[in-house]
Parts: C-alpha cells; sequence; structure tokens
C-alpha cells in the first residue's frame, strides 16, 4: 500500500467554546454526533475529533456522556474516533476521558491564555495522562500552539512517556498563542523530528489559507466547526461542507485522501486491546 502522498482529513465537528446559539448546525446530542460523524466520513474524512456535549447543547466533561457520543459514533461507521481532553474543565476530569479508549486523544502541553480563559494542563499531571495513554494503547495527539510546547513534547519524549511517530496538531491563531502565519507554521515543523507526522489547525478566518499552505507542504489538515464556523464570511457552515471543501483542495494539488486503514497506518495507532 502506497500511503508516500497520501493526506490525513480530520473533521473537528464542535469545539470547546462555540454553542448552538452560534452556529445551529453544532452537533450536542449523540445521535446528532453519530450523523454527522457518518456525513464527513463519507466526504472522506478519516478522523473525527470530538469535545462531548451535554442535552443542554454546552461542553461538558461527564464521562457517562461521553461515552454515549463516543457509542453512537462507533456505530455509525468506521471512522477513526479522536477525543479532546482539552477544555476548561478541572483537569482530573478531563484526563479521566482517556479510560474510554478512543483511538487517539489530545495532549495538550502546557498551561496557557486561551482568549478569555485560562487552559491549564500542570506538566506532573501531563506527564500522568501520558503514561497512561501509553499504557492504554491510545495515540496522543500532541497539540501545539506556541514553539515552548513542542520542546515539551520533545522532552516528554526523551522520558519515554511518548511513543513514535510522534502526532503533532499546529494550533495557529488562538488568542493567547502564536499567530496564524506561514512564517510560524514553518518555524514548527522545521523543528520537529524527521519523522514526526503533523497537521494543521488554523482558527477562524486562518482556516482555509493555513490548511491548503499544510497542505502544499506535504502535512495533514483539520477543518470542521471547531476551527471556523463560517464558511466564507456571512455564511454558516457546516461539517459536511467544511470538510468537501478540504478534500477538494488537496484533490487540486495532486494529493489522495488517505482512508482510514492508510490513516491507521500513517499514524502507527495502536492495536486495539
Amino acid at each position: 500500500m502506497d500511503i508516500s502522498d497520501k493526506v490525513v482529513i480530520t473533521a473537528a465537528v464542535d469545539g470547546p467554546i462555540a454553542v448552538p446559539a452560534d452556529n445551529p448546525n453544532l452537533p450536542y446530542t449523540p445521535e446528532e454526533f453519530a450523523r454527522q460523524a457518518k456525513q464527513v466520513y463519507d466526504e472522506g474524512a478519516s478522523v473525527i475529533h470530538i469535545h462531548s456535549r451535554g442535552a443542554d447543547g454546552m461542553c461538558t466533561s461527564d464521562y457517562g456522556r461521553t461515552k454515549e457520543i463516543l457509542d453512537a459514533i462507533n456505530e455509525s461507521c468506521p471512522i477513526l474516533t479522536q477525543l479532546s481532553t482539552g477544555g476548561f474543565f478541572p483537569y482530573e476530569e478531563r484526563a479521566k476521558l482517556v479510560e474510554l479508549k478512543p483511538r487517539m486523544a489530545s495532549l495538550n502541553l502546557c498551561t496557557m491564555t486561551f482568549g478569555k480563559f485560562e487552559f491549564r494542563n500542570p506538566p506532573l499531571e501531563v506527564r500522568k495522562v501520558a503514561a497512561r495513554m501509553m499504557e492504554l494503547g491510545v495515540k496522543a495527539e500532541l497539540e501545539i500552539y506556541d514553539t515552548g510546547h513542542l520542546d515539551f513534547a520533545l522532552r516528554l519524549l526523551k522520558e519515554g512517556l511518548l511513543a513514535e511517530p510522534l502526532q503533532f496538531s499546529t494550533v495557529l491563531g488562538v488568542d493567547g498563542g502564536a499567530a496564524a502565519t506561514p512564517e510560524n507554521l514553518n518555524i514548527l515543523v522545521s523543528r520537529m523530528p524527521k519523522n514526526a507526522i503533523w497537521q494543521m489547525i488554523g482558527i477562524g478566518r486562518a482556516n482555509l489559507a493555513l490548511t491548503t499552505i499544510a497542505l502544499a507542504m506535504g502535512g495533514n489538515a483539520r477543518t470542521g466547526l471547531e476551527d471556523t464556523l463560517q464558511f466564507t464570511k456571512g455564511v454558516p457552515a457546516d461539517n459536511p461542507m467544511l470538510v468537501r471543501r478540504l478534500v477538494g483542495v488537496a484533490k487540486a494539488i495532486g494529493r489522495q485522501v488517505a482512508t482510514v486503514a492508510e490513516t491507521e497506518q500513517m499514524l502507527q495507532l495502536p492495536k486495539l486491546n
């Protein structure tokens, strides 16, 4: 199987901040998550990135609710689940979610300002979660918002708390992190290990431009309502249309979209326990 130039498309379908009033296409029931998972899978996404939501449409770190959402998605289609352990809930609640054994989970590396909020990721607790993810066979999606986050990830690798190939998500454009510029993307990618796998996450207006640049550089890319609520200025987006557009960009520059099986191989995901 030649996967040397395949691209992994991830759909981040909701996110930690937006509410249904911001965009009515945000999923929040298990059934809506399952339906949208099938839609983005059919459009070409091989990974779905999930923030759990309660019956009121608001984000939650509730373990039982998150299990309901994961189970519904797994029943709907073969898409690979990537559960967020981010957000602004108590760290121990977020960390517990890896016990649900998604195929991947975010590992947020450093405490930072995140818009109007403080995004807490204490280094000792991050180490504990990284170790537990390795025990469970959950691949760490390393979200880096600035150069120091990359440095800390490399430190965890030296400590034996991460397994290569490292899987990075470069997040640019958050108020409190590095700006969404091609220069910052290039700096971060240039400092990654040679065998690292990376994707671009551009926030807001930067989403399409920077994911396009990342695809041209040979990286992977993420889109979805977590990253941009509008398709074009004044036009609300939905998750299938955002994935369809990104797949079209990839194909336009000669890159083929990876299937689920190819993504598992490219990311070297641990075998299911």
